[in-house]
This record gives C-alpha cells, structure tokens and sequence, in this order.
C-alpha cells in the first residue's frame, strides 16, 4: 500500500491522484514497508466540512448560536469570509431582537391609549416583521452567493471585529 507524500493519506491502488489533497500519486509517494505504521488522517470535519459560502449562509440561520458556533469552529474559524458572516449575524440578530422589543414596547403603550389602535398598528406590524424576513432571506442569499454584502452600520461594525 503506498501513502501520500504530502498529507500521509493511504492511496487507493492505482490512484492518479490523492483522494485528500489532490497532489499527484507518483510524486514522491511511499510504499508500505513492514510493520506498523501510524497513518495520518484528514479530520471528519474536514472531509464532511461545508463549503465557505454554504457556512456563511447557514451562519445566518439561527444568527446568535450558529453564528457563535462559526467563530469558534475550528475550520471555519481561520475563513475571513465565513468569521464575518458569522459576525453580521450575530450582530444582525441581536439588533432585530432589540428593535423588536422596543417596537412591542411602543406599540404596548399606544394599545394602551386606545384600542382601536390596533387595526392601524397590527397590520404596520405585520409589514416591518416581513421586511426584517424578507432582508434576512437577502442577506443570507448574498452570503450564498459569495459576495461579502455589509448591512450599512452592522456590517462595518462586523468587519472591523475581524481585524
């Protein structure tokens, strides 16, 4: 059995290539002698890993636990693309979750001046929390598609985390 020179991975019999790093097979690889010998492997999380734009975009699933998750994982963690996803998310969502409790709070005390408020603030309600859906699901496309797209004071926020 021969190994890969560069990353120590088994080769398959008569591969071209390494199933792990891709480097050439006959370049430099070592055939197995006799007696034990320690194999290094790829990790599970490298070899099962996401790529960068699906972990950015999933970063923005649950914005405070993944997004942590992200920053802390040990692929993805060394990705600037994926950090800063994961930094707008989280930040994203903590702004959304404050200006959700500051909206229930305003719209508390006008239901509280008058009920008949309700038929005005119930559907004024209903559009913000679609626009902050619908932003999201843009945020998250924009993610997917590779491109770093900043909210205008999050994102900034965001990328000056990473320096």
């Amino acid at each position: 059995m021969a190994f890969c020179a560069n990353c120590g991975t088994a080769l398959t019999e008569g591969a071209g290539f390494c199933g792990s790093c891709g480097k050439p097979a006959g370049e430099g690889s070592q055939a197995a002698t006799s007696g034990p010998q320690i194999v290094a492997t790829s990790s599970p999380m490298a070899s099962a890993g996401l790529t960068s734009n699906a972990a950015a975009a999933l970063a923005y699933i649950l914005g405070l636990v993944i997004g942590i998750v992200f920053l802390v994982l040990e692929p993805y963690k060394r990705d600037r693309f994926v950090r800063f996803h994961a930094m707008q998310s989280i930040l994203f969502c903590a702004v959304a979750i404050v200006f959700s409790i500051g909206m229930s709070v305003v719209w508390g005390i006008l239901f509280s001046i008058s009920a008949s408020l309700i038929y005005v603030v119930m559907p004024l309600r209903l559009v913000v929390a679609l626009g902050l859906f619908l932003f999201w699901l843009f945020v998250m496309y924009q993610a997917y598609s590779q491109r770093e797209y900043r909210i205008p004071i999050i994102g900034a926020i965001a990328a000056k985390q990473l320096e």
